[in-house]
């Protein structure tokens, strides 16, 4: 099959031939069908997180089944999924008390180098995140997947796999936003503008979308944006005076420090901050100590705290209803050939989100 092989950090992918094994017990061999560029799979690129190399990249995509393995009941060859990185054991303390995004069970969520499915001039091929979807093929744990409905387009449907479920799940599940409540979203890249649209369907009273860019608050404003702030050394200093005194809920969805600095510092008192972008390995964040009296939190969210094969197909109904607006989040459709141009794209920003469409 054809797969973008990743050879390490600053180097570009390069499309080759690739050998993928045949679905084991529990094991689903999907044909994909679309895979969205995120921002994630950016950072590995630059080296700001650790993946050993070589490898195939990639983590937000859709397709449908072509063979399953021994003690698979959950899906049938013609099934039409979404993957998720979120892969679950069902039996660890984490997703025997509800909190499956977190999972420990090592048995389903490979660490780094064990998975023995992918292949490359008959060496070994290290898979990305258990799923590797920059490729024609994916072979994943069928606890990595969701049956969706086959009249979802797989486009927007990949979208959901990751940018969508991850801004959303930050909301509705990691900080629970309340009806009339007010919120800003810092970072208005796909993630953040899926947070927008969580917090507009979650009934959040004031949502203010925080960008460097006026065409991203212009689209925040369609995905729900109340108001648009463009980022700046003053941006905490207007969202204060309009919201007379700080936001409930402030979400950070770029990845860096001085973004997760400036989402805590635009609380209101008893206000909490969640961090959703992937700040670099080894960056620190400062707070200043006596904030925390007036009862401000800071806290994480991984994948959006999901319950993926609840939420999936609920964010697909959303959609149906024109509640959750996926179309406005496509920047551009390319062929594998392209990945690197989209990530170039992705880089110099202004993109919400690239997605890679297979034959």
């Amino acid at each position: 099959m054809k797969a973008a092989v990743y050879h390490g950090a600053n180097q570009p992918l390069t499309i080759e031939d690739v050998q993928i094994e045949k679905p084991g017990p529990r094991e689903v061999l999907i044909r994909t069908s679309a895979a969205g560029l995120c921002h994630s799979d950016l950072h590995f690129m630059e080296g700001k997180w650790p993946w050993p190399a070589p490898a195939v990249l990639g983590h937000e995509s859709s397709g449908v089944v072509e063979a399953v393995g021994r003690d698979v009941t959950y899906v049938k060859p013609g099934d039409h999924v979404i993957t998720c990185l979120s892969v679950f054991c069902g039996h660890c303390a984490c997703c025997l008390t509800g909190r499956m995004s977190i999972c420990e069970g090592t048995d389903v969520k490979l660490p780094p180098g064990v998975a023995k499915r992918l292949s490359w001039k008959g060496k070994h091929l290290n898979q990305y995140l258990n799923l590797s979807s920059f490729a024609e093929q994916m072979l994943v744990h069928e606890h990595a997947l969701v049956k969706v409905t086959k009249e979802m387009p797989m486009d927007l449907a990949a979208l959901i796999g990751c940018g969508v479920m991850t801004g959303y799940g930050a909301v509705v599940h990691t900080a629970k936003v309340r009806p009339g409540s007010t919120v800003a979203v810092v970072g208005c890249g796909g993630i953040g503008l899926a947070a927008v649209n969580g917090a507009a369907i979650a009934g959040a009273g004031r949502i203010i979308a925080v960008d460097k860019d006026p065409s991203k608050l212009e689209l925040a404003k369609k995905m729900g944006a109340t108001e648009g702030v463009l980022a700046g050394d003053d941006a905490v200093k207007q969202i204060m005076e309009m919201t007379a005194g700080g936001v409930e809920n402030s979400f950070e969805c770029v990845g860096l420090k001085q973004t997760a600095e400036m989402c805590f510092a635009m609380l209101r008192p008893g206000g909490t901050a969640t961090i959703v972008g992937m700040i670099p390995m080894g960056v620190k964040i400062e707070l200043h100590g006596p904030d925390f009296l007036r009862e401000r939190r800071m806290q994480g969210s991984s994948m959006g705290s999901n319950h993926f094969r609840v939420d999936m197909p609920q964010l697909i109904e959303f959609y149906r209803q024109g509640r959750l607006h996926l179309d406005g989040l496509i920047s551009s459709r390319i062929k594998i050939e392209q990945i690197n141009e989209g990530f170039a794209a992705l880089a110099r920003g202004g993109v919400a989100r690239n997605v890679i469409m297979f034959a």
